[in-house]
């Protein structure tokens, strides 16, 4: 996998991001989107052998477009100078909790769990969280899991959410608005050798999150 030339597209892009120069070198971004699609395609069969709630078995279900939506941003630049994916039940969309990459130089980083959950389902996980809780702390806390996630990422809120009661023990696991995990990673990662087996070690010990957070949905 070559990544070396993702990473130096995303470098050019980053210094050229406007549409004159990206239709000038359309072929190299086609060559570089084939490149990283091939690696996600060799991912997704090996992430459904540990979690078999993953339906997807095609990395067009699980990458996000390169084109920004600048509607309503500030920012107006037409691309993202980045390549992700989110495999997970239903692909990129899903709303449930799932295995993310994120390639962008100096700034790569993987991960999951589910992020900006809408109301229904952000209920659905604290309240998982709130009647499960010991079970949670054991994943969050397990070393193995620490040595790569080594906290909940997002916004949290400042007070105890609607609808749980304010003197529990362990209210701050309730206040996220997100419940995601990031393990940020060299370049040098991604042009290892053992860079496949490396990368779903970390995603087997992100499992156990995941597949509670999942389980909170469903009602498990």
């Amino acid at each position: 996998m070559n990544f070396k030339k993702i990473f130096q597209f995303l470098v050019d892009l980053k210094l050229n991001n406007n549409k004159t120069w990206f239709k000038e070198n359309e072929e190299s971004y086609k060559e570089v989107k084939i490149e990283f699609e091939q690696f996600v395609e060799t991912l997704i069969p090996e992430i459904r052998k540990f979690d078999n709630l993953i339906d997807v078995i095609s990395a067009k279900e699980c990458m996000f477009r390169i084109y920004r939506d600048v509607r309503f941003s500030k920012n107006k630049e037409p691309y993202k100078t980045n390549f992700g994916a989110f495999i997970a039940k239903g692909g990129r969309k899903s709303q449930y909790a799932g295995y993310y990459v994120h390639i962008q130089p100096d700034e790569s980083f993987i991960g999951g769990g589910i992020y900006m959950p809408p109301p229904d389902i952000l209920k659905l996980l604290r309240t998982g969280v709130y009647e499960n809780t010991a079970k949670f702390k054991k994943i969050i806390n397990n070393s193995n899991f620490i040595k790569y996630f080594k906290e909940i990422y997002g916004d949290k809120l400042n007070s105890a959410p609607k609808g749980f009661p304010k003197d529990f023990p362990d209210i701050d696991l309730l206040k996220y608005k997100d419940y995601t995990v990031i393990y940020k990673t060299k370049n040098s990662f991604w042009s290892s050798k053992d860079l496949n087996n490396n990368l779903l070690n970390i995603f087997k010990e992100q499992y156990p999150f995941n597949r509670f957070l999942n389980d909170a949905i469903e009602g498990n």
